[in-house]
């Protein structure tokens, strides 16, 4: 059976300090939520919000991981070092990535590898920008990046990965796909995971909405069949926001 999730994005948000006072404030908050609860915190976080929020229900996620297992990689953090801190998630595809830092499906894919050689369940990010949607090829784009980073895994491996589905053209601009519009995507893209893998690993996969997801909009984007929590981004930022979202449940 697949899990409700809903996961905070913090990005590049929150100094360290900061970062502590939130999620002990989840922690304080979140003791017995309907739905599994993430947060994705900047990398110089992992280590102090995991020791602080290894006895609570909120499991924690790495932003990014390195494409390559050690070495001469200045600035680079790998897929061991994340595992180390305590972490157990990693964002990995997020559009932001892909389009400030090039990432490209085979760099995606080698990450995906990486976390899972690790022991991290890959939060693997997937969606069009405005203009493919306004052409009406969100469909072909989604799959394009399916097929181009993650459906190389077994099915063993593909059943670690949580879907995030997250129209480019709604991420902190205010827009929000409609819950007919998410849903419809949520569906074909489990249809793209049954074709590839079969009915039971596409019923068991979490497919996340990510894009302004807000307290007023969740209830109504979690309510549809293939919705299974959200990917948040400005409204994990505050402990009430994201609780509210995570009650949506």
């Amino acid at each position: 059976m697949r899990k409700n999730i809903v996961a905070g994005n913090w990005k590049m948000n929150k100094n360290l300090q900061e970062g502590v006072a939130l999620a002990a404030e989840l922690k304080e908050k979140v003791s017995n939520p309907n739905c599994d609860v993430i947060i994705g915190t900047p990398f110089i976080h992992l280590a102090t919000v995991a020791e602080l929020l290894k006895d609570s229900p909120i499991a924690v996620a790495a932003e990014n991981c390195a494409d390559h297992t050690s070495g001469a990689y200045t600035g680079e953090v790998s897929a061991e070092m994340v595992a180390s801190t305590g972490a157990t998630y990693c964002i990995i595809g997020h559009s932001e990535r892909r389009t400030y830092y090039g990432e490209t499906y085979e760099i995606l894919r080698e990450k995906v590898q990486l976390a899972l050689a690790n022991n991290l369940r890959p939060i693997f990010c997937i969606g069009e920008v405005k203009e493919e949607r306004e052409a009406n090829r969100q469909n072909e784009v989604v799959k394009a990046q399916l097929e181009g980073s993650v459906f190389n895994l077994s099915a063993e491996e593909f059943g670690k990965l949580v879907i995030a589905y997250e129209p480019v053209w709604a991420i902190g601009t205010g827009l929000t796909a409609t819950p007919e519009q998410a849903q419809e995507i949520h569906a074909y893209i489990r249809s793209l995971i049954a074709e590839k893998y079969g009915n039971e690993v596409a019923d068991n996969t979490s497919i996340l909405y990510g894009g302004s997801c807000n307290a007023k909009n969740a209830v109504g984007l979690f309510a549809n069949p293939d919705i299974d929590g959200g990917l948040i981004g400005g409204a994990s930022l505050k402990a009430d926001d994201f609780c509210a979202i995570i009650s949506a449940f």
